[in-house]
């Protein structure tokens, strides 16, 4: 929790420009979030391991502590059975962002790239969405063991939802991201992460024996 702290003053200081805005009670308020009781996968672990995803793509980014930022957020409001996490997300965004003493160009770009997770669908040349969603669905490339943890993480999220209806559910997100013609779309993410990722997709497909 520390070091996340730390990763987060640097970052808020470093779009501000100026060390002004005490950045600690904001890191507090958004890792009471990430540590929520209902989160299993969604949680300061997955936060960390999408900043250090970040950090590998940060080259590729217009503006990588916009997309540092963005990471954050993009689940700091997080309810397994709600389908508006993403918005309300943006709006936090928003609200905080602005006034902590970011630009209104910097605070509209962190809220793009937070809804934009809702389809991890950047358009093609945006930096920074591609370095987000990438990191983001880094996990998906995962070794098997670590992909089996992320896999039974997510059904305990969705412990409330009957074994038959999440099979069905998981199958059909799994189709779709298999139906995509690239998962990841930085050359980071291609050469690195597509195959692995398509491996574990297709087995954890197979796996739930869904026609």
């Amino acid at each position: 929790m520390t070091e996340l702290r730390e990763r987060w003053a640097r970052t808020l200081r470093a779009t501000t420009g100026t060390p002004g805005t005490d950045p600690y009670p904001y890191a507090d308020n958004l890792l009471a979030r990430w540590a929520e009781p209902q989160r299993r996968y969604h949680t300061t672990a997955h936060l960390a391991a999408v900043l250090d995803h970040i950090d590998v793509l940060a080259e590729h980014a217009d503006d990588p502590d916009l997309v540092r930022l963005a990471a954050w957020f993009h689940d700091a409001v997080y309810r397994p059975d709600r389908s508006e996490n993403e918005e309300r997300s943006a709006v936090l965004a928003e609200r905080a962002l602005k006034e902590a003493g970011l630009t209104s160009r910097q605070v509209d770009e962190v809220a793009r790239l937070v809804r934009l997770t809702t389809t991890h669908d950047p358009d093609e040349g945006d930096t920074n969405g591609e370095a987000l969603c990438d990191a983001d669905l880094a996990i998906l490339a995962s070794d098997a063991e670590t992909y089996a943890a992320y896999t039974r993480a997510v059904r305990e999220e969705y412990a409330f939802v009957p074994d038959e209806a999440f099979r069905e559910g998981r199958a059909a997100v799994l189709r779709q991201l298999l139906g995509l013609p690239r998962l990841f779309r930085t050359p980071h993410g291609a050469r690195a992460w597509e195959a692995a990722a398509r491996e574990n997709l297709s087995t954890e497909l197979s796996l739930l024996d869904v026609p």
